[in-house]
């Protein structure tokens, strides 16, 4: 067996040590108590926050209380956000491939009560101190690349980044989020150990400007109009800016029509240049994704 130097061990444990203190800082932050949940009384109400959350179809919830049984006995993730004895926020995860490395996070949700306390945030930072507990290094997840809210939280706030667009993963999403379209969802990844991820987790967000980045010659790969409907641009530029609507889940309900017009459109130009190499730097919360052009613009 080959040792482990002593400088490496040191740097491991202090990382480990540090998520640690970050999650308990944004624990006390939110006022919860964030704590495995293993007892079947409460996987039932993991099981039902998440049902009051995504409104699904009786024949397609996120998960089920058997199978959050399941997960839990096998040493999977399922953890609870506790506001005293009231379960707020749950998150849900299973080990991927190298199941010793990786940690897909399959489902997280707060409830309505207590949005806006960073509970959200607190729920992850538990995942992070939880798996770098456990020798993990890598967790990943997927989320809908036209919910803006959803990717400043991952990139800005928790420092993890998109790699890869995934057409319709799911399929279409019978509940009262999505609204029956397709679901095509950005795949992010969170290296538990890099240094802005650190930075990012200890209250240092990592904000994008697309107006800086626009004064610098960003392109403008896809924008949008004053009636924030989507406009293409162009995909030859060093640095690629790329919008999303103002408010998908609003539109959604009032203008489904528009709404798949920017699921169209986000797929036609982040898909492609993701698939062409760009890698996504960044989010500006007034709604443009960042991205580092794959192809070669000179």
């Amino acid at each position: 067996m080959t040792d482990i130097p002593a400088v490496a061990t040191m740097n491991l444990v202090n990382d480990q040590e540090r998520a640690h203190v970050a999650a308990g800082t944004a624990a006390v932050a939110a006022g919860v108590v964030v704590r495995d949940v293993t007892e079947l009384d409460e996987l039932d109400a993991v099981y039902r926050l998440y049902d009051g959350i995504w409104r699904p179809f009786p024949d397609n919830p996120p998960v089920t209380t058997k199978l959050l049984r399941a997960l839990s006995k096998a040493g999977n993730y399922v953890s609870g956000a506790f506001d005293g004895p009231m379960l707020v926020g749950a998150g849900v995860g299973f080990f991927g491939a190298p199941a010793a490395h990786v940690l897909h996070s399959h489902v997280a949700g707060v409830s309505a009560a207590a949005l806006g306390r960073q509970v959200g945030f607190a729920l992850k930072l538990h995942q992070r101190a939880w798996a770098m507990a456990r020798g993990i290094s890598l967790v990943e997840w997927t989320f809908d690349p036209l919910v803006g809210r959803n990717a400043h939280f991952n990139i800005t706030k928790l420092g993890a980044l998109p790699v890869e667009y995934l057409t319709n993963f799911y399929g279409g999403m019978d509940d009262g989020i999505n609204g029956g379209g397709d679901s095509d969802r950005l795949l992010v990844r969170w290296e538990l150990a890099a240094d802005a991820v650190g930075r990012a987790c200890a209250g240092t967000p990592l904000p994008g400007d697309a107006e800086a980045e626009r004064a610098r010659g960003a392109v403008v790969a896809l924008g949008r109009s004053a009636h924030d409907t989507p406009v293409l641009g162009s995909l030859e530029g060093e640095t690629l800016l790329v919008a999303v609507p103002h408010d998908i889940g609003n539109l959604r309900s009032i203008d489904p029509g528009q709404a798949k017009e920017w699921r169209g459109a986000v797929r036609e130009v982040l898909g492609a240049a993701l698939a062409d190499g760009a890698r996504i730097t960044g989010f500006d919360r007034a709604g443009w994704y960042v991205l580092t052009n794959g192809r070669d613009s000179r």
